[in-house]
Parts: C-alpha cells; structure tokens; sequence
C-alpha cells in the first residue's frame, strides 16, 4: 500500500465508525463499559466523532504531506493507555499511516474499542492485517511508543530503553479567561473539563483567571454538565475529595458536581477544579513557559496564550502531538 491508499483507507474507516446503527453502537457502548465503567455512550460517541474529523481525506492529506516515506518498514510496539476511550488510537493510526506495523499492548481498560477498530480498518482494507499483531507480552520489536503515569514511565525506560522509543508521562490541560467572557463562552469551555469525567490529558483541570473573577458565573454557566454527579463513579470521587477538603480545612468552592479550590498546583483530581489568580499576561507567560513539561493543552479564547478555542480541546487534529512530540517524524526516521 503506498500512502494515498493508507489514507482512503483511514478516512472510510472514520465514516464507517460514525454510521453504525443505533443498536451496533450501543451493543458496542455496552462492551466496552462492562469493560469500564467510565467509558459511557456519550463518551464513545463523542470519542468517535473527534476521530471522523481526524480521520477526514483531507485532513490526512495535510498531514502527511511534509513527511518522506520509504518503503522499509519497522515493527513498532504500541503500549496504550484506557483513560478515555480510544485514548491509543493517535499512535496506531502514526504507526500504519506512515507504513510501519504495529504490535499492540492494549490497556485492560479499553480492548473492546481498539479491537473493534482494528477490525473495522481490517474489513475495509484487508492489507493491513498483515501489518496489525496484538500481543500480551512484547518481542520482536523494533521500536516502541509507551504511554502511563509518571511512575509507569519509569519502568518503560527501564525496561524499552534500549530502543527507539516515545514514552509519554502524565499531563494535563489549563485555560486561560481575561474576565470578558459570557455565559455561552464558560459553558463551552465545560466540554473541556467535564468531557470524559475530566480523565484525559486534554481535559482541563486548572483555570487561570483575572483579579476580581465570579466564580458564581462558571457555577451557573457549568449547570448543563450538572448531571456528571449521576455516574457513580464520579460521584464517589466527589464525595471523596470534599470530604478531604474538609477535614483538611482546606478553603473551597462548592457547586454540588463540581469543587474550585484555589492553589498554584496543576493537576486537579476528579471533581475539582484549581484556580489561580494571576496579575499580567507578561507573568502568566512566565509561568505556563515554566510548566511546559506538565501542560498539554492551553485553551484560550484570546489567541494570546494559544490557537485552541474554548470546547476544542477534545477534537485535536492528526498533527496535534502528545506532549508536543512529533510522532510521525520518530517513525519516519526509523527507516
């Protein structure tokens, strides 16, 4: 297969996952949360239509456009994470898309959907069953693209780091408001936040907000996601984390699904939401400039900090790289 046939292949895939009947979708929803219990329908749905777009003809045309491909194909082993649903599917999708083959490490926490993928892609373009392989145990590889935890991380490199390899750590996401923003702008900005129960690393958990902001605003502007307090999960945590703001004594913010707790830390648990008061753009520059390493995503309205809207955060394009680290260039440079 030369490129161009790598991307039809791909852009019916993403037409082939967002036309599934209601019933195959839910009969699917349904797996994959028996599987886990974060993964809802609304989540998958929304998963895949983020990948529709990724996924587009064009979109793919675009991307793949500044790289050079040869055909000298590697083995690349794939550890994903079960975060979000199809949290790993940006790395199979590098892997294939740039000729190599894939060697699968899926998480427990989210085989059903990559495997129906992996099945749909197969379905569609028969080649790449050649070129797909899952495995319990990894050998045989030639390089590796690792994503967990801070403390995962560590095992990775000790055990993946004699060959080529991306291993990704933890991350999370920050938005930036300048006070002006309305009712409609905050409540886009919540997609971002309550997406996915706020368990991805686009999910923003830190808001960086102007002197004198109301947080009643973002209280009543966030009503529509209030029903997040219904899953159990998520309210557990919730439960959880204000029970230990309490008996810490620790100042918070109490929306009844959601917590504000105002702190120069990052990355928030479930249920809460930091904040941060900050007094110049020059010194919050400095200080996103400083924390680069733990943020991936800037979400800004304003265009100052950063290019994603409020309410995208969630619908990356195939070029917008986990930790700002070009993956395809890693894979292409393998040959």
């Amino acid at each position: 297969m030369n490129v161009e046939e790598r991307i039809a292949a791909f852009d019916r895939l993403g037409t082939a996952l967002v036309t599934l009947t209601n019933d195959e979708f839910k009969s699917l929803a349904l797996k994959a949360a028996s599987e886990n219990p974060w993964f809802t329908e609304d989540n998958i749905r929304m998963a895949v239509s983020s990948l529709h777009l990724m996924l587009s003809a064009q979109a793919l045309k675009e991307w793949t456009s500044s790289y050079v491909f040869n055909g000298n194909p590697k083995k690349v082993a794939v550890v994903m994470a079960g975060n979000i649903p199809l949290v790993g599917f940006h790395d199979f999708l590098c892997v294939l898309i740039s000729g190599n083959s894939i060697l699968i490490k899926t998480s427990s926490k989210d085989n059903v959907l990559i495997r129906f993928v992996v099945e749909s892609l197969i379905s569609i373009e028969p080649r790449f069953r050649e070129r797909i392989e899952f495995a319990e145990r990894l050998k045989g590889f030639d390089a590796i693209i690792a994503t967990g935890s801070d403390n995962t991380s560590r095992y990775f490199e000790y055990y993946f780091g004699k060959y080529p390899n991306i291993i990704r750590r933890n991350r999370t996401s920050v938005a930036v408001l300048n006070g002006d923003e309305d009712d409609d702008a905050i409540k886009t900005l919540g997609l971002d936040i309550f997406s996915y129960f706020g368990l991805g690393c686009r999910n923003v958990s830190k808001l960086f907000v102007p002197p004198g902001f109301s947080l009643d605003q973002v209280f009543t502007s966030w009503q529509p996601y209030h029903d997040v307090i219904h899953h159990h999960k998520y309210c557990n945590n919730y439960d959880y984390q204000k029970s230990i703001l309490l008996v810490g004594q620790v100042p918070f913010f109490d929306g009844g699904y959601v917590m504000l707790q105002e702190t120069e830390k990052l990355v928030s648990p479930i249920s809460v939401i930091y904040f941060e008061y900050y007094n110049s753009r020059e010194d919050l520059k400095s200080k996103l400039a400083s924390n680069r390493e733990k943020i991936q995503c800037i979400v800004d309205n304003s265009g100052d900090y950063s290019n994603i809207k409020f309410g995208r955060a969630q619908f990356p394009g195939p070029g917008d790289y986990a930790d700002q680290i070009d993956t395809l260039k890693f894979l292409t440079g393998l040959n």
